[in-house]
């Protein structure tokens, strides 16, 4: 078997194939880290017996770790959007923070829509939005994109279950109800410094809005919204539950041995959680009939497949590297750097600018951070967390060309390449930054 600095050789060609073939030769990532990690195990000479089993156990053991969490998430995202939820919390997170402060208002609604609905479906769903807002209160669309497009953005790279944090905690056992609770939290500051910065710089450039379509046509065409309470309660009702689990957990166990414990810590479960949240969503979509919500959920389950595929062929490539010699010749080499958090944020950031996949970035840097926690000091629970958060943070920085998300927001907005590269593109930077101080400060509260 291979040894010494070849096996530096083998994985930077790995990282390399993966860059090279989801954004020059439009390679699915699927495919492109399932032959990565083929490529790790023969060149390291591994025997071919342990190659495929290597390459079943790690695709296997991650689905089964985060697979439910992700179809889960996705049900609960199509649902809200098809219902009309996502529309009834934007009308009224407005009405409480007044059409005055549009910029706040979407900020808000994108931060809450986004934590079960992938960025670019938020975007592209509250869009129209976000143009009759702009038109009403007169304010430049390059403020509004980067006020929704931000915090949808934080949300898709530090929150399961979305694939990227679903997907790294799975590879490095990290935690998922903490992942989510502390990713939340984290991400706040962030988004209030995105807010900042779209209305402070954004400004600057004068943008009309693309739609003419004012707010209440949107509502009008919809017809009856659900009722706001009913709409956050499918995002609320699992928040809540793993929270409450991850307090039973707790050393001290606040709720003592007994049964009680018991139920909250099952509920508390994500899986169980984003279950229970399916069922919750459910109470929206009672008057649409049982053949419109199986075609949603068909739908929602057809989102999820390929970003299942991807999930698990970044286990896949994971744990060949912890079976071959690699993890080990690496983790020796990194423990001379010490950096710590700035490790797993510097490699997202490469690996994020280089090919334009944040969901990709995360998942191939925890599945190189994976074998080589231990000898970085980052092996406990919650310094597992922290390094799926720093990994979200760097896979921020930063969103251009190369990235779908980008063109999105460009598109949907009014915004023409060169602004959008100021505005936006430059805000993503700032956001990934400002993440990765903030983790950097409460993860040293946390004794990591």
């Amino acid at each position: 078997m291979l040894s010494g600095p070849l096996l530096l050789v083998v994985l930077v060609l790995s990282v390399l194939f993966i860059v090279l073939a989801t954004s020059a030769l439009r390679l699915h990532p699927f495919l492109a880290l399932i032959l990565a990690a083929l490529g790790v195990g023969l060149g390291t000479g591994l025997p071919a017996d342990r190659i495929v089993s290597a390459l079943k156990d790690g695709f296997g053991s991650t689905l089964g770790s985060i697979g439910i969490v992700i179809l889960a998430g996705t049900i609960i995202g199509v649902i809200l959007e098809k219902t009309g939820a996502s529309l009834s919390m934007a009308n009224y997170i407005l009405r409480l923070v007044g059409k005055d402060r549009s910029p706040l208002a979407v900020a808000v609604t994108g931060y809450l829509v986004g934590i079960p609905i992938f960025c670019d479906s938020g975007f592209v769903v509250l869009s129209p939005l976000n143009n009759s807002l702009a038109r009403l209160s007169r304010t430049s669309m390059a403020v509004m994109a980067f006020a929704l497009a931000a915090p949808l953005y934080i949300i898709h790279c530090l929150i399961p279950p979305h694939p990227g944090p679903t997907a790294a905690a799975g590879v490095l056992g990290a935690d998922l109800g903490g992942t989510i609770l502390l990713g939340i939290l984290l991400g706040i500051p962030a988004a209030a410094v995105a807010l900042f910065w779209a209305t402070k710089f954004a400004s600057r450039y004068d943008v009309s809005p693309a739609s003419d379509t004012t707010f209440e046509e949107m509502v009008s065409q919809r017809g009856r919204l659900p009722h706001p309470a009913l709409s956050f309660a499918p995002i609320a009702a699992p928040i809540l539950l793993i929270g409450l689990g991850s307090f039973a957990r707790l050393d001290t166990r606040p709720f003592g041995e007994g049964s009680f414990t018991t139920f909250v810590t099952f509920c508390g479960d994500p899986n169980v959680a984003l279950l229970l949240g399916i069922l919750v969503a459910w109470t929206l979509a009672r008057r649409q009939g049982g053949r419109q919500v199986r075609d949603w959920i068909g739908e929602a389950m057809a989102s999820a497949g390929p970003i299942l595929a991807i999930t698990g062929a970044g286990g896949a490539f994971g744990y060949m590297l912890r079976v071959t010699p690699v993890g080990e010749y690496l983790g020796t080499l990194l423990l001379n750097w010490e950096l710590g958090l700035l490790l797993p944020f510097l490699l997202g950031a490469a690996l994020k600018t280089a090919q334009g996949s944040s969901t990709v970035a995360v998942i191939t840097g925890s599945s190189l951070l994976a074998p080589v926690l231990l000898q970085l000091g980052l092996g406990t629970p919650w310094g597992q967390v922290f390094t799926v958060l720093a990994l979200g943070a760097g896979s921020m920085v930063i969103s251009h060309a190369n990235d779908s998300y980008f063109w999105v927001v460009a598109k949907f907005s009014n915004l023409d390449e060169t602004t959008a590269f100021r505005t936006y593109s430059v805000g993503t930077a700032l956001v990934g930054c400002t993440t990765l101080l903030v983790i950097l400060v409460v993860a040293r509260l946390f004794g990591v």
